[in-house]
């Protein structure tokens, strides 16, 4: 009885080889037609029934890979989507809730719940606060928990200006949590070294007239510490890019509800 099995199995192996070879054989045999037909001059041609049905049957195979292809591409993910999605069952089950090991798991939990909760509103102050996406370039003005207004600015452009001897500045905007720590009306600009090294000027002393410059940080700023503002531009085509030396820059509008939303002490969150 195993015997025939064997023999059975090698006689329909045998059958399906050759019924390949034979689809294989026809479908060269086709393509070969076809391109002698085509590299026939016009006059030559004839079109006898065979070589139409070559034609077809070649057609015929295309569509069909094709057909397979957008089936497997398009319709299989749209049908996948379309399943139906079982939703999950809530059970209600007394003798798990009796079982330490999932007491001491909720307990974790919520006490982890509680921690997270307690930072987030320790960011999220009741009071006005800012925050800065310098990946994006993009700002959110809150004011008591919601969002108050939200929009473009400019942050450091992180390129490196280096001296011919040790001095260099890498220009970039602090990342971190910062408070405002001072409010401006009508700031002047007071020029550090690197802004004459990189115009290529002589370094003027420290107090000297010329770093002194009115009108290029808009009509408000705010310091953050350590030399940083957000202020104004006469930029604004480049908002939304890293541009800047390290201050953050707004337009005029954006500017004026942020000067008048924030207070001292206001936290600004940079990332």
């Amino acid at each position: 009885m195993e015997n025939n099995h064997k023999i059975y199995d090698i006689v329909r192996d045998k059958i399906e080889r050759e019924k390949r070879s034979a689809f294989k054989n026809k479908a060269i045999n086709s393509i070969q037609k076809i391109t002698f037909f085509i590299k026939k001059p016009i006059g030559s041609r004839n079109l006898d029934p065979t070589l139409i049905k070559n034609i077809l049957f070649f057609i015929s195979v295309v569509l069909v890979i094709l057909f397979l292809l957008f089936f497997l591409l398009f319709l299989v993910p749209v049908l996948q989507e379309m399943a139906p999605i079982r939703k999950k069952e809530i059970t209600n089950n007394t003798e798990l809730k009796k079982d330490a090991g999932y007491k001491r798991q909720i307990n974790l939990m919520t006490r982890e719940i509680q921690r997270l909760t307690g930072k987030y509103n320790a960011y999220t102050p009741g009071q006005s606060y800012i925050i800065i996406n310098t990946t994006e370039n993009r700002f959110f003005l809150y004011r008591n928990k919601k969002l108050l207004r939200e929009g473009f600015c400019s942050s450091g452009s992180y390129t490196l200006l280096q001296t011919d001897g040790d001095k260099q500045w890498i220009f970039k905007t602090p990342k971190g949590k910062y408070w405002i720590q001072g409010k401006t009306t009508n700031p002047v600009w007071k020029k550090p070294d690197w802004a004459f090294i990189e115009e290529g000027l002589p370094v003027p002393p420290k107090d000297d007239y010329t770093r002194f410059e009115y009108g290029v940080l808009g009509d408000y700023a705010l310091s953050i510490g350590d030399g940083y503002l957000i202020h104004g531009t006469i930029y604004k085509r480049f908002l939304g890019m890293p541009v800047t030396h390290g201050c953050v820059r707004f337009n005029d509008e954006d500017l004026k509800v942020i000067f008048n939303t924030l207070n001292l002490g206001s936290k600004v969150y940079i990332y």
